[in-house]
């Protein structure tokens, strides 16, 4: 494992260590209460900057003010005039690009090399529901009543949006949750993560200089007890839409009950990928590897059990853990850095007592399997790139979501029982497969149940398709037309001629 180390770069004004306030009603604000929270480099252990920490006044406030903004001005908007801010704001983000990406890497630890390749992603969404605004429609529906109805339907904003991201890819999550907001006509209060909020307040601003009216997007930092959960349970907010664990998404299912709101959640995975003893190995072995190290593992889609035909097992695994030990592990703002820090200590200590439990459970660890101490990097929250061998299906390594970069390889014989073993989850979010036969691929795509099936690829990703999940993985899409569905509601309307 090679160790990078910092190349001492400008610091952005949101990463100095200065205090930065909460986003309501087009004002920069304190909190009611007074109260701030630190954010630190998890490379490093420096501090970022002071936040204001919200609470369940402060998404009061703002909830308020997204309603305000609702009922008034931002409903007599044209779909043109929300199409114009959205591509505004592409611009001004295309434009400061590379400083969001080092708040990225400053705040939740991911590599520039990482964070700068998001570019075309992030703005390629704004601009793609940029072209949805002007792309939503109703439809006449001829009826079979007796005689002159005319019915057709309207499809409507739904509301104020209660939206919560977490702390592994801020730019992009804050995007995915006020686009189609934006597109549709909604408004939105959205709560970002407490290890990582610098870049969505950045964003706020970059929306505010394109002229997103005073209300549209309000942003209130804070904890997920506290913010997180006022703002599930709000009795004016009409759809939430998080992403983030399992647990949390429960959570704010039961949350929604008071109001019956509307809820779409993209949560965890434990995410198959499977390599067939016909895939070029040559490109199956970086894949699957990145399929987890990218992100160092914090993402929730990462095709953590490593499924491997049986005849080509002890080889393909063995490759894989000879490319994790080359990866240069290091501080994000090194360009030569390839896998960066955990977001924080609470992270570091999940991610390192799973590495406990899977080597008391027998599985072997062919590369990695502990924290990385060497030099400046004591200090960060590192974690070596690791992949187990000889695990067995019913292991916690195998079963529990880790969030780290840990690999869990898995023998397998036949074709079916492979599926069903796959298949033997209760996350449902992503899956791959490695193979040259078109007709396999084709088959056992159609048999896992996950919500993306990657072939011969991993987390490939575009604004028009949707991504979401299946069973314990949550419910709705991201991008894609299905995304600016879940925003809308439709109206049938009936009217008698004659």
């Amino acid at each position: 494992m090679a160790v990078s180390q910092a190349i001492p770069i400008t610091r952005h004004p949101f990463a100095n260590g200065s205090y930065k306030q909460m986003l309501i009603d087009g004002k920069w604000v304190d909190a009611a209460s007074g109260k701030r929270f630190e954010t630190h480099n998890p490379a490093t252990g420096e501090l970022l900057a002071t936040v204001a920490e919200g609470d369940k006044e402060d998404i009061d406030r703002a909830v308020a003010a997204a309603r305000r903004a609702f009922e008034g001005p931002w409903s007599k908007v044209k779909p043109f005039e929300r199409q114009n801010l959205l591509l505004k704001l592409a611009d001004l983000v295309e434009k400061n690009f590379d400083e969001l990406s080092q708040l990225d890497t400053l705040d939740m630890g991911a590599p520039l090399s990482r964070t700068r390749a998001y570019r075309l992603r992030a703005v390629g969404m704004l601009r793609y529901y940029a072209g949805q605004s002007t792309a939503i429609h109703g439809e006449t529906i001829e009826n079979s009543l007796p005689g002159e109805i005319f019915s057709y339907t309207l499809k409507e904003p739904i509301g104020v949006v209660g939206a919560i991201i977490p702390w592994n890819g801020p730019l992009t999550a804050t995007i995915w949750k006020i686009g189609p907001a934006i597109a549709t006509g909604c408004t939105v209060v959205l709560k970002p993560a407490e290890e990582a909020p610098l870049t969505s307040l950045r964003i706020a601003e970059l929306a505010m200089e394109a002229g997103v009216p005073p209300g549209v997007i309000n942003v209130v930092p804070g904890y997920g007890e506290t913010a997180g959960a006022a703002l599930a349970a709000h009795h004016d907010v009409d759809k939430v839409a998080f992403t983030g664990s399992h647990v949390t998404g429960q959570s704010i299912i039961r949350a929604s009950a008071g109001n019956l709101k509307r809820v779409s959640l993209e949560l965890g995975g434990k995410s198959p990928d499977i390599v067939f003893a016909d895939a070029d190995l040559d490109a199956a072995v970086p894949g699957a590897a990145m399929a987890v190290f990218a992100n160092s593992g914090q993402i929730c889609s990462a095709g953590t059990r490593l499924f491997v035909e049986q005849s080509i097992y002890e080889e393909f695994v063995g490759r894989v853990a000879e490319f994790g030990k080359k990866l240069q592990v290091g501080n994000g703002l090194d360009p030569n850095t390839q896998i960066g820090p955990l977001v924080s200590e609470q992270q570091l200590e999940r991610v390192t007592s799973y590495l406990d439990i899977g080597q008391k459970e027998g599985a072997r660890a062919l590369a990695g399997g502990g924290r990385v101490t060497e030099g400046a990097l004591a200090k960060g929250f590192f974690v070596s790139p690791t992949v187990f061998a000889g695990v067995q299906d019913n292991m916690r390594i195998a079963q529990e979501e880790i969030f780290g970069p840990v690999i869990s390889a898995i023998a397998f014989k036949d074709m079916d029982e492979l599926v069903k073993r796959a298949n033997a989850t209760t996350f449902g979010l992503g899956s791959g497969l490695w193979t040259r036969d078109v007709s396999k691929a084709h088959a056992v795509a159609k048999r896992l149940r996950a919500g993306s099936v990657w072939v011969n690829c991993y987390q490939a990703m575009d604004p028009a398709v949707p991504f979401g999940g299946y069973k314990m993985s949550g419910y709705g899409r991201e991008s894609g037309k299905q995304h600016v569905e879940e925003y809308l509601n439709v109206k049938a309307v009936w009217i008698k001629t004659a």
